[in-house]
């Protein structure tokens, strides 16, 4: 038998939520891996049928969740958008471009690589920490992580791990450190490049 009900609490880092069902009653537990070839997560207050069990806890949940309507996708954000994905290759390609004709040095590849490296473990402890209810690593630590160049590793952090997507006070200050990270980058350079012409 199926069941209705509307999501009403949704937590998109941990990836489950609860379902209130049509005319009242207990909650519904709802894993994000309980939905059945859905096209993308919930947001909360999205309306759903499903078969009712009981998981290894004891707990009421949701199998075999489907949406009830087809409404129109919202447009994808940057957070879900590749688009930053494709800048962010065009960006390191033209930094690649820039080393190998000598306008930059190769240390500067070296710190994006290594910054991002470390960056992209940062994540994956947080979103562990998460999953986990255990100590996080505070959100200054991955932002500043990204500032000094470790954003490249960060973004894909977001879109393997699914982690820091949904928070647009995070998205925003991230961005912002984007651009502060590469606005650096110009201004050190161009400067360099023009010391080095004022000497020559």
């Amino acid at each position: 038998m199926r069941y209705q009900g509307k999501i009403t609490t949704w937590k998109d880092e941990q990836g489950f939520g609860f379902i209130t069902p049509n005319g009242g009653g207990k909650q519904v537990y709802l894993h994000i891996k309980a939905f059945t070839g859905y096209r993308k997560r919930p947001k909360g207050d999205e309306l759903v049928t499903y078969q009712l069990i009981i998981d290894a806890k004891g707990r009421d949940a949701a199998s075999e969740v489907l949406y009830v309507n087809n409404r129109k996708q919202k447009p994808l954000g940057l957070d879900q958008s590749m688009i930053p994905v494709y800048l962010t290759l065009a960006y390191l390609s033209i930094l690649c471009t820039a080393v190998a004709v000598n306008r930059l040095s190769p240390i500067v590849l070296l710190i994006y690589a290594a910054a991002s490296l470390v960056t992209l473990i940062f994540y994956w402890l947080d979103k562990r920490a998460a999953k986990g209810d255990s100590q996080r690593t505070p959100e200054a630590t991955l932002q500043l992580l990204s500032l000094i160049g470790g954003w490249p590793g960060a973004l894909l952090a977001q879109r393997l791990f699914r982690h820091k997507t949904s928070k647009k006070s995070f998205q925003v200050i991230f961005w912002i450190q984007v651009f502060l990270n590469i606005a650096g980058l110009v201004i050190f350079t161009s400067t360099t490049i023009n010391t080095i012409i004022g000497f020559a």
